[in-house]
């Protein structure tokens, strides 16, 4: 992965993180409402985001790399939240896929239209057979958007989550690349 790739769709751009994203992934991972569900604790200090944006560009640089994009608005400039594609492993042809988008652009399709463009850029350019999701029963929007966009329910990873000082049982779900369709 030299090149970051540029990822448009007909409302987002999907580009490459910047410093000048601190501040908009500050106040999105702040909000412990927003975050209850992501699997880590809200952030408390700016700092924080600081790390989380070298954490995402640390990705690409990993052995079995990853990439997280920051989501863009066509219309309006400023980060919108992030999705990604990390854990490759290349042996087995799989990763896993996150996500998270600031409340403010919550319930516009805009998270499902980033998806698409997410895990059809891993089928094409990671060789992907299976991306993975893990999510929190409770996170019923989250769910409801993965199964949009093709993802199947396999069952519950038991107590497979840690955050806000409890384990957490995950849903597992998968898409394969045979489930996409053009």
């Amino acid at each position: 992965m030299s090149d970051f790739p540029l990822l448009d769709t007909p409302r987002l751009r999907l580009r490459e993180l910047t410093r000048a994203d601190v501040p908009k992934l500050f106040a999105i991972h702040c909000d412990a409402e927003a975050m209850q569900w992501f699997g880590t604790e809200p952030l408390t200090e700016y700092a924080q985001a600081e790390q989380l944006l070298a954490l995402f560009a640390s990705w690409r640089t990993l052995p079995n790399p990853g990439i997280r994009w920051g989501i863009e608005g066509k219309a309006e400039s400023g980060l919108l939240g992030t999705c990604g594609l990390f854990k490759w492993n290349r042996q087995w042809r799989s990763c896993a896929i996150g996500f998270e988008l600031a409340p403010a652009a919550q319930g516009q399709g805009l998270m499902g239209e980033a998806l698409h463009a997410c895990v059809r850029w891993g089928f094409e350019h990671m060789a992907l057979n299976r991306i993975e999701a893990q999510v929190h029963p409770h996170n019923l929007k989250s769910l409801r958007l993965l199964e949009r966009v093709g993802f199947v329910r396999e069952g519950v990873s038991r107590e497979a989550g840690y955050w806000l000082g409890a384990h957490h049982d995950l849903v597992q779900l998968s898409l394969l690349k045979t489930d996409v369709t053009d």
